[in-house]
């Protein structure tokens, strides 16, 4: 006789393939990011516009204002996400709860309910979609503060919305290889997801203990507080090199030992701005990329570039082994605005009795590097992907 199976234990087999099936590849994602969904909740709401894009504007200004800083602060999407969260609740609590232009089809209500986590959500793609420079400003800033000309509004403006088009057009075309697969997590966004449980999800509070909302406004002022001896108070803070304080006067420990114009060796920067301004956060990123980025930078810093340095492979000696700054063949600062004439052209007469342009060492194998991982990245796709 043929064995018959229980309806029951096929429903249970089948949500288990289901489950299997939803089951994200990455350990990480899967214990942080939830897979329930209310779509009772509405989204595009009155106050998301007005938090996402005054959101947006203020981190697009103030990233760029403070990024002319040797050390740049970075006011991450995050902090718009914390600092959202009572607007959004103190707008729930006052706009009247009201239907405007009813029957069209621009229908809307100034306050459909309480404060939710999609809405948070869109404010905080709009805060982060702000919160990154606008590459095209060196571009500006260096017409102005170098060469000291400036470009009329329009083509200023052209050039910056081309190139945040292009971005945002790259960002679109690579989608489908660099977000929707699941392989393709990007760390970072999983501190934004746990962030967002931690604001929206009840939690009972332990007897003697905190819960994670106040943890987070704990640390949040505490932070806030501390900037101001790095950022104020005691700019020291910001690279301590007591390497040089044991020869204050030797150039070869100034070199050695200088947090800011030599290879750090031995300086301690107690100022999260040093630690996070180019890399961000090692919070985020896991061990493997951490190790990867510490290679890279033992090799450039301390392997490479010592080592064109005292072998003086094109003159190294003659520059600053750490400067970011242009040099002549003599070692003196390069006049930029000598070699343009009037038309801001170069006037190719003048740049061959000046000379040609040097670099310091560092500078020189850095910039190098980034070319070279252009064609590094193609090279590894034709490689690893060719077929």
């Amino acid at each position: 006789m043929a064995e018959t199976v229980k309806p029951s234990t096929v429903a249970m087999e089948i949500e288990e393939v289901v489950d299997e099936l939803d089951r994200c590849v990455v350990q990480e994602v899967e214990l942080t990011v939830p897979k329930t969904d209310d779509p009772t909740l509405p989204v595009l709401t009155f106050r998301m516009w007005v938090l996402g894009l005054g959101a947006c504007i203020i981190l697009s200004f103030v990233n760029q204002f403070f990024w002319y800083r040797r050390m740049p602060l970075s006011i991450t999407g995050i902090s718009a996400q914390i600092a959202v969260v009572p607007l959004g609740h103190l707008m729930a609590r006052v706009l009247p709860n009201k239907k405007y232009l009813e029957g069209s089809r621009w229908e809307f209500n100034m306050n459909p309910g309480p404060f939710n986590v999609k809405e948070h959500v869109m404010i905080t793609i709009f805060a982060n979609s702000g919160a990154g420079t606008v590459y095209a400003t060196h571009i500006l800033s260096a017409i102005k503060l170098y060469y000291k000309r400036s470009l009329p509004f329009l083509p200023a403006f052209l050039i910056m919305i081309t190139t945040q088009f292009l971005g945002f057009g790259w960002a679109g075309l690579f989608r489908k290889h660099l977000v929707e697969p699941g392989e393709m997590w990007w760390p970072s966004n999983l501190v934004q997801v746990s962030l967002f449980s931690a604001l929206h999800e009840k939690e009972k509070k332990k007897k003697g203990g905190m819960t994670r909302i106040q943890f987070f406004l704990i640390v949040l002022v505490t932070s806030f507080a501390y900037y101001i001896l790095p950022g104020y108070l005691f700019a020291m803070l910001t690279s301590i090199s007591w390497v040089c304080w044991l020869r204050p006067k030797s150039v070869l420990v100034n070199q050695l030992g200088s947090g800011e114009q030599g290879l750090g060796i031995g300086a301690i920067g107690i100022d999260w701005a040093t630690i996070s301004s180019y890399l961000g956060s090692p919070l985020a990123s896991p061990i493997f990329a951490t190790i990867n980025v510490t290679i890279g930078f033992v090799l450039v810093v301390y392997v490479v570039t010592p080592i064109c340095y005292w072998l003086n492979i094109y003159n190294a000696r003659t520059y600053p082994i750490f400067s970011s700054g242009l040099f002549v063949g003599n070692g003196s600062s390069y006049d930029v605005l000598s070699i343009i004439d009037n038309k801001f052209h170069l006037d190719r007469a003048i740049y061959a009795k000046t000379g040609p342009i040097h670099m310091s060492t560092f500078f020189a194998v850095t910039y190098g590097l980034g070319f070279a991982t252009l064609s590094a990245t193609m090279v590894h796709v034709l490689l690893f992907h060719g077929k």
